[in-house]
């Protein structure tokens, strides 16, 4: 098992609402981009706002920035719910490098301090 899966599987952590105001780029398998806006977001995964759902299973590569930190990673697509405009689909980070994995922890805290709302991540 890698460090990663380790990290996910004993490890809780918040997951932040960010309500649109982050804005991410997901690029598929075929080269086609689809931009979308980060909805709720923690060091495992989050959602994302876009017009169209992408198949449930696919694995794209997912770009964001947070504060000083820039995530490029791939990420496992799961099944999406249509919204009032568009839909919202959770996803899951795979192979998160552990520098990234730590800046956006960073950033997260800072959110929650600043007064974001947030959850407890259930596991």
């Amino acid at each position: 098992m890698s460090s990663t899966a380790a990290i996910q599987k004993g490890r809780r952590g918040s997951r932040v609402k960010l309500g649109g105001s982050i804005l991410a780029l997901m690029v598929l398998e075929n080269g086609r981009q689809v931009r979308g806006r980060l909805s709720q977001l923690s060091v495992n995964g989050g959602l994302v706002s876009i017009e169209q759902p992408l198949d449930e299973g696919i694995r794209v590569t997912i770009l964001f920035h947070l504060g000083i930190t820039s995530i490029r990673c791939r990420v496992h697509m799961l099944f999406p719910m249509w919204a009032t405009q568009g839909c919202l689909q959770p996803f899951r980070f795979l192979e998160l490098p552990e520098a990234s994995r730590a800046g956006l922890n960073r950033e997260l805290e800072n959110l929650v301090r600043a007064g974001a709302s947030q959850e407890e991540e259930a596991e």
